[in-house]
């Protein structure tokens, strides 16, 4: 894969209005090399890991990118991983600044693993990621989980899929 380079995000199909169903094809089992790639930042609470205001969070930031013109569907991923178990960190990968936000870059290497399954198996995914970091022979403990659906969506849809992406 080329450098900045995601998966293609297909948005063609959203009974939802919300979020579109998502297509893991091309997602698993990917490297995703990162040169300054841009990004947004953002941070959400959280209780004990569970979100509190996630949603409102990227409401806001999705509305800054849209009026920005910064978002592209061939170039969409929301990182997003725990730092604590009251805070949590998105990144939100746009194609140029975004007013407003606190924008950042980031580079370097990256595996990929799709999972599926309810929100809670997320510690497990985690496990899973880290294994994956090992077998690449590093000791990186930079985990993310891009969540492709929201619960509501995920529900609608009949499957939640949410891909790991873990620095090697």
């Amino acid at each position: 894969m080329e450098t900045n380079q995601l998966p293609h995000y297909d948005m063609s199909e959203n009974t939802t209005d919300c979020c579109a169903r998502f297509n893991p094809g091309g997602w698993d089992n990917r490297r995703l090399h990162f040169k300054d790639k841009r990004f947004v930042r953002a941070h959400s609470l959280s209780a004990m890991h569970i979100p509190i205001n996630m949603g409102s969070i990227f409401t806001r930031v999705q509305k800054h990118i849209d009026e920005a013109d910064a978002f592209d569907d061939d170039d969409f991923i929301v990182m997003s991983k725990d730092l604590s178990p009251w805070t949590e960190e998105h990144l939100f990968a746009v194609t140029k600044d975004v007013p407003n936000e606190e924008m950042v870059s980031v580079s370097g290497d990256f595996i990929t693993k799709v999972f599926e399954g309810p929100y809670r198996e997320s510690k497990n995914w985690y496990v899973e990621m880290k294994k994956l970091v090992e077998a690449e022979g590093s000791d990186q403990d930079d985990i993310y989980f891009f969540y492709t659906t929201c619960p509501k969506c995920a529900k609608a849809y009949g499957q939640n899929f949410v891909v790991g992406v873990a620095r090697i």
